[in-house]
């Protein structure tokens, strides 16, 4: 028997975080010691609070059964509550909130609600893969928006053709943004909204970062600007708020039809999240600020430290003010330009020569080209070991 892939398959490039732990393994198998600057994966425990609640919810029999539904009402109390402490956003959880096997399940699926093949989505580039994923799955044609440095890595909505516009069904957005740390202002989303409503554009912003920010300085929701809900959607997860990326959990508020739409995909692919992780979500919800204050001190710390000591070796990288992760040029006089992807050989680079695993600037698009992205998921003392490393290597 010969077995024969979909064609939509081969539409995909090949999972750049697989491809990156492929490489790691690899070497960690030879005996080298990695630093790990790679996956956007959290270091730090899941607070123990959270922790505690899972343990007692996953003794009672009833959160043993299938999880059916757009989440447990309680739950979706709770996120309509957090959002309305944290962005003064009023939602309806009977019909606005809709919990996820995480928000990248749920930007997976999203297209299939409402992309017929031959549809054009507006997908950022750079930008998380799964937004191009997403679309492909449902047949539909992602437009690549660039994200570009003299923008403040914001797309330029003006420049995209009125014919495009005019096709358009969705577009994703992903502020605070990964791979780049770059942050949204009220003006880009009052034009983000603009012109949703003026083409008819479903808006799907991904929010997961918006509670890893620096310097006192929150990011604003898309849900604050007045319309949004007319138009879209956002996205948020457990993961990096609260430490819980293998928990699987995340949800989706806004625009009631939107979700509705998503529901319906949700209802006939999975059978909901595990009552037992939605119970000790309600908990990560209801905690102190302290909890994510101490957080955000400790990302700090090392967004400093690292950043720092890049500067201090003539790197030229962002000062990011959300997310955790640095944006980093590659250093001509490491890698030439002439290369095919010399972003692709500067993470070979590193690893080889340094045993520091980063994530190559092109496996988030064409125009993530020319950088590399590190993150700030290690200790500080790994950090300024990296950072020893590479001043060997600059010597």
């Amino acid at each position: 028997m010969k077995v024969r892939i979909a064609d939509r398959l081969k539409k995909l490039p090949p999972y750049l975080f697989i491809e990156i732990d492929k490489m790691k393994k690899k070497a960690q198998e030879e005996g080298v010691d990695i630093i790990d600057l790679g996956i956007g994966d959290p270091d730090l425990p899941t607070f123990t609070p959270i922790i505690d609640k899972m343990s007692e919810e996953i003794k009672k029999a009833e959160n043993h059964r299938y999880p059916l539904g757009t989440g447990l009402k309680d739950f979706k109390i709770s996120v309509a509550k957090w959002y309305e402490k944290r962005f003064n956003v009023p939602l309806s959880p009977n019909d606005e909130v809709l919990a996820l096997i995480g928000s990248k399940e749920g930007i997976g699926h999203i297209p299939l609600s409402f992309i017929n093949p031959g549809d054009l989505v507006l997908v950022p580039d750079p930008g998380y893969p799964v937004y191009k994923g997403g679309v492909i799955f449902a047949g539909g044609i992602p437009y690549i928006m660039p994200l570009l440095e003299e923008n403040n890595y914001l797309p330029s909505l003006k420049r995209i053709p009125i014919k495009v516009l005019k096709k358009a069904k969705m577009i994703f957005l992903n502020y605070p943004n990964n791979p780049t740390s770059s942050v949204a202002t009220k003006e880009f989303f009052e034009e983000v909204i603009y012109f949703a409503k003026k083409y008819n554009i479903i808006v799907c912003h991904d929010a997961a970062y918006s509670e890893v920010y620096y310097d006192g300085v929150k990011p604003i929701s898309f849900l604050e600007i007045k319309g949004s809900k007319d138009v879209g959607v956002e996205f948020h997860s457990f993961s990096k708020t609260f430490n819980m990326t293998g928990w699987r959990i995340g949800w989706v508020v806004g625009n009631k039809e939107i979700i509705s739409g998503l529901a319906k995909i949700k209802e006939n692919l999975d059978s909901g999240v595990f009552h037992a992780i939605q119970r000790a979500a309600i908990t990560a919800l209801n905690l102190p600020d302290e909890f994510t204050d101490n957080l955000r001190k400790t990302y700090q710390e090392r967004r400093d430290c690292l950043v720092n000591g890049l500067k201090s070796i003539g790197w030229q990288v962002n000062n990011p003010m959300a997310t955790f992760y640095v944006w980093v040029k590659v250093p001509k006089s490491i890698i030439s330009k002439k290369v095919k992807s010399p972003s692709t050989e500067m993470v070979k680079y590193l690893l080889s020569n340094a045993g520091i695993v980063s994530t190559p600037g092109v496996g988030f698009g064409k125009y993530g080209e020319g950088y590399i992205r590190m993150t700030l998921t290690s200790p500080v003392d790994r950090l300024k070991e990296a950072l020893n490393r590479l001043k060997k290597l600059c010597l």
